[in-house]
């Protein structure tokens, strides 16, 4: 019956979860086998995978208690049994085993739920010896050599059944007199030899080997006159299974959704504000894996980098793949002065809200920041104030290396270029062809990436030794065009002096020298690649796609045609999984990728976005932030990375100030690093009235693409409250769902309450998400629709070079690719000095280049620079290091 219900329970678990493969393993000692061939029947019958462990006979508990710890880390094995001596049984083994993963009942943390008449997991044995008691209620019971753990949870289920319990060993000189009162006796082991059944009460209920699982192997009782006798031996077996199938319902309700049990972390928060590296290191985070525990993960699912950061395995995907998502909130921006307008900030603080003080699950989801700002004049990108991620010196620093990754992958390929160009043009075909493919031990073979190069020039063999001249020739030489190359070199540092270069100079190159340049690192490609990717599979191939150059005909050199694919995607592996860290009130942040907004799309990676919003829950919410304003960064997000994705954003949070709306209203330079112009620090309701023009423009552009907006105000100490009333006013009378003054900076997620609560409301508005333009239209057609109804154009103007690029393109296959702009952030136009909504302006476009790993044509227009330069006055003046504390500083 007991084995029946449990392979009945299995069977209903495995038809709503058909992936379910459950596994027990059983650690032995021992070398019986009659154990492990019962445990096996057993098994097979009620429909489980038995896996067992089977230690030599003398291992010690060290030895057990290690093989223990690697179980409880094998997320393939669901529940973790112990067939041992009776003399290995100690508290050390029995409570190595996790309290998840413990069929048997045993650990401290069980047998306390069993005791407290929690839920838990009764030990076999016990639900064996009660099944065979049956009704106990008002009877005497009697344990006989019964100790340990099963003793106590058998004592304690006997008691709440209203037995009166007694114990005693076997040579207690009162054992006589004790088994003659008992009605029901349980014997610890076998039927012991020197117990007369004259000592035992007629009628009484007699239980042998409540510690032995087979115990019927040893003399098992007989049916006496005096009394029935029962053993414990298969039935515990297959109570075993029974706990095991219980132990598999908890586990499967474990992986779905549920509120996180989160520990918010306290904010004191002081006036005047103290600075950002103040504040960060005021607070004492969370040990990254108690932060990980919090918010669903496994053990398996990811790997600690020091104590405050972790990377996310992919495998967490598979996992959640079937709970629905939660709700998708995007923040972007007017446009900003050059100082910026706080939209990490305001995503900081928004998560904050819900999560510690909503008790609403939340994830935050940023840009990795690169070094060149850190140390250049912007400074770091934490968020800022009461409402940041933590530890920020480690936030903008190396974090866990993914830009390094990025930079190593980056200039392998760079070096494969004019690698191949050099012993290209330095080697006849057969020579090229014999280095390409060596004789390696007598052996001559193609590499996998070879074959697929092969297969892609229709060339169907295998054999090196069989290719004609011709073929050879065709697979040896990729003809690079060495003007046509776009492929850059790229460094994490502003170094205006490597904007144009000149490489090939050493006498080794043989006078193949050529110009070339340095980008910043979070231009490359790569870093593009890395936001948009979906899989380890499909960065792979996005890498493959990756065209470096043209050959002599005028046709695509890639990544893969180098053969280079594989070794970029090693130095990957690890820079795709996402970094956990955490704000300054406890809650779940992803920093992963940091694409530039002005050249790439400017959004942190769709990897995290997707493993966050499954983490949250159907009710939860994931804030993620666009680079620079809605125009740029916003666009980009929903035509190019909503396309990647096919996530559908809920919402749109637009940030704005009063201070960057006086400036679109006719306010004085806002220069970075100069003190503000009275006019900014007085109030002034015209020039903010005037400039509330820009901010109606940003709402207009949100709803171009049908999703509810709701204005963040973004509050400063110089803000009036008049001013701050007209904001939310024109805001809602322009079309925003809701307008709300925000204080997160000065107080944390209790200042941006209220703006949570208006998200939470605009999340239920109706959603009419849609891309601005068909991918099928010509690439000059989507530039002219975002020109025009995104910035405000006139129309376009393509120069040769544009129209050159743009033909090209057309003809090698990539037309239908999204468009990427790279343009100012300081306006709607291309000019910078042009604030407010500038109108009647034709947009230049001096070049257009294409990311076909990334998926983008990106546009120029006017000059964009790939690689910022250091001012005068760098932030490196400020930065330090305490030798003795080791403490950062300088940074804000």
């Amino acid at each position: 019956r007991v084995t029946e219900n449990a392979k009945n329970s299995l069977a209903s678990l495995k038809r709503e979860n058909p992936r379910l493969e459950p596994t027990l393993a059983i650690i032995q000692a021992h070398n019986d086998q009659l154990v492990q061939e019962t445990n096996k029947n057993f098994a097979k019958e009620v429909g489980l995978r038995v896996v067992h462990i089977c230690l030599p006979e003398g291992s010690t508990k060290n030895e057990i208690v290690g093989e223990i710890l690697r179980l409880n880390e094998d997320p393939n094995v669901q529940g973790l049994a112990l067939d041992l001596p009776e003399s290995l049984y100690s508290s050390k083994v029995l409570n190595a085993v996790k309290p998840e993963k413990d069929v048997d009942g045993l650990s401290s943390v069980n047998l306390g739920r069993l005791v407290h008449g929690d839920d838990c997991l009764v030990p076999p044995t016990v639900c064996a010896v009660m099944e065979l008691l049956g009704d106990t209620g008002g009877k005497k019971v009697l344990l006989v050599g019964v100790r340990g753990a099963e003793a106590a949870a058998l004592q304690s289920v006997l008691q709440r059944q209203g037995a009166t319990v007694l114990s005693c060993h076997g040579k207690a000189p009162q054992l006589q007199s004790e088994l003659g009162d008992a009605d029901m006796v349980v014997f610890g082991s076998a039927k012991p030899s020197d117990v007369p059944a004259s000592w035992i009460k007629p009628g009484a209920t007699v239980i042998y080997g409540a510690h032995d699982l087979l115990s019927e192997k040893q003399s098992c009782g007989q049916q006496k006159d005096s009394a029935a006798e029962n053993t414990v031996g298969s039935l515990a077996v297959a109570m075993r299974m029974q706990n095991m199938v219980k132990n598999l319902e908890r586990w499967i309700q474990s992986q779905r959704h549920r509120k996180w049990d989160f520990h918010r972390l306290k904010l004191q928060p002081l006036s005047p504000v103290p600075s950002d590296i103040e504040i960060s290191r005021a607070q004492s985070p969370k040990a990254v894996d108690v932060l990980a525990k919090e918010i669903g993960l496994l053990t398996d699912e990811f790997e600690i980098y020091g104590q405050t950061k972790a990377k996310v395995r992919l495998s967490l995907l598979e996992r959640l793949k079937d709970q629905p998502d939660g709700k998708y909130v995007l923040v972007a921006g007017i446009t900003p002065t050059p100082l910026g307008e706080g939209k990490s900030t305001v995503t900081v603080g928004l998560v904050q809200a819900l999560t510690a003080h909503l008790n609403i699950n939340s994830f935050a989801c940023l840009r990795q920041p690169s070094q060149g700002p850190t140390f250049g004049v912007k400074g770091g990108a934490a968020g800022g104030g009461y409402a940041q991620v933590i530890p920020m010196e480690e936030f903008n620093l190396h974090l866990t290396g993914d830009i390094h990754a990025i930079t190593a992958a980056n200039n392998l390929l760079a070096a494969a270029i004019d690698a191949r160009i050099l012993h290209e043009n330095s080697q006849s075909d057969k020579s090229l062809y014999n280095r390409l493919v060596p004789v390696v031990n007598g052996v001559r073979r193609f590499s996998p990436i070879q074959l697929a190069r092969l297969r892609r020039l229709g060339i169907n063999k295998t054999d090196p030794g069989t290719l004609t001249e011709e073929e050879m020739s065709k697979f040896a030489r990729l003809d690079i065009d060495p003007s046509t190359i776009t492929w850059q070199r790229v460094v994490d540092t502003n170094d205006r002096f490597l904007r144009k270069i000149t490489v090939g100079q050493g006498n080794t190159e043989k006078g193949f020298a050529r110009q070339a340049q340095f980008d910043i690192a979070v231009a490359s490609e790569i870093m593009a690649i890395l936001a948009l990717t979906t899989s380890l599979q499909d960065m792979k191939e996005r890498l493959g796609r990756v065209v470096v150059a043209n050959d002599k005909k005028g046709q695509p050199v890639t990544a893969e045609d180098l053969g280079v694919t594989g070794a970029l995607a090693v130095l990957m592996k690890d820079a795709i999984k996402p970094t956990l860290m955490q704000t300054l009130e406890g809650t779940p942040v992803f920093v992963h990728a940091g694409p530039f907004a002005n050249i790439a799309h400017g959004s942190s990676s769709v990897l995290a976005d997707k493993i966050a919003l499954k983490l949250v829950g159907e009710k939860g919410f994931v804030v993620t932030e666009a680079g620079f304003g809605a125009d740029i960064g916003m666009e980009k997000f929903f035509n190019i990375k909503c396309r990647a994705s096919g996530l559908v954003p809920s919402v749109v949070v637009l940030v704005a100030t009063v201070r960057a709306l006086k400036m679109h209203g006719g306010g004085p330079n806002v220069t970075a690093g100069a003190p503000l112009k009275k006019e900014y620090t007085e109030e002034n309701l015209q020039l903010v009235a005037d400039g509330c023009c820009n901010l109606q423009k940003q709402i207009q552009i949100t709803q171009l693409f049908g999703v509810p907006v709701v204005v963040a105000l973004n509050i400063f100490k110089t803000d009036s409250p008049a001013e701050i009333d007209l904001v939310c006013k024109i805001a809602k009378e322009s079309g925003a769902f809701d307008a709300v003054p925000c204080n997160h900076w000065s107080a944390g997620g209790k200042g941006a309450i209220k703006l949570a609560q208006a998200v939470e409301k605009a999340v239920n508005q109706k959603n009419n998400f849609k891309y601005l333009y068909d991918l099928e239209l010509p690439i000059a057609e989507k530039i002219r629709i975002i020109a025009q109804k995104v910035y405000g154009a006139q129309d376009i103007e393509l120069s040769p070079a544009a129209q050159s690029q743009v033909d090209r393109y057309t003809q090698q296959g990539f037309g239908n690719l999204p468009i990427c702009m790279a343009k100012t952030h300081l306006s709607l136009s291309h000019q910078p000095e042009r604030k407010g909504v500038p109108t009647g302006f034709v947009l230049p476009i001096s070049d257009v280049r294409a990311s076909i790993g990334a998926g983008f044509i990106y546009p120029l227009v006017g000059t964009m620079s790939t690689m910022p330069g250091l001012p005068t006055r760098s932030c490196f003046y400020d930065i330090d290091l305490d030798p003795v504390t080791e403490e950062v500083k300088g940074l804000f």
